[in-house]
């Protein structure tokens, strides 16, 4: 088990009702109602949330990575996230797939680029050897 060196940042959120309430931030930046994925509602879901916050974090990571390297990432770099909720005995689990595009840049340096930073990305780390994950540059 990996172990903090040092706490930069702490997250903190309240939520209420599960799948079917709310959650919000201490800051009041996030403030969401939830919806059960696929069924009635105009809220969100984990999976959804799960999905933004780990490109979110992954395309931070490929910066950092590129950063290190020298090379400088297109403004329009992107990354479609999915992650699918099915059950598996005794419960439920998660997949996910990181589909990264990287305009102008060979298939196979962005590959490498790519695989670098799911080893430096703190999601991919925690999921890392716990979920099926696919992280490719398209």
């Amino acid at each position: 088990m990996n172990k903090l060196e040092k706490v930069v940042y702490t997250a903190k959120t309240h939520t209420v009702g599960g799948r079917d309430g709310a959650s919000r931030s201490s800051d009041g930046r996030l403030d969401i109602k939830h919806s059960p994925p696929g069924g009635p509602g105009t809220g969100t879901n984990p999976e959804q949330l799960f999905a933004a916050g780990w490109s979110a974090c992954f395309l931070g990571a490929m910066k950092f990575v590129a950063g290190q390297q020298k090379i400088q990432l297109p403004a329009d770099t992107a990354i479609d996230a999915e992650v699918d909720l099915g059950p598996v005995p005794g419960g439920f689990c998660i997949a996910a797939r990181l589909n990264v595009s990287i305009p102008g840049m060979d298939k196979a340096d962005a590959q490498k680029l790519v695989d670098a930073a799911h080893q430096v990305c703190p999601y991919s780390r925690a999921t890392r050897g716990n979920i099926e994950a696919t992280v490719i540059a398209v």
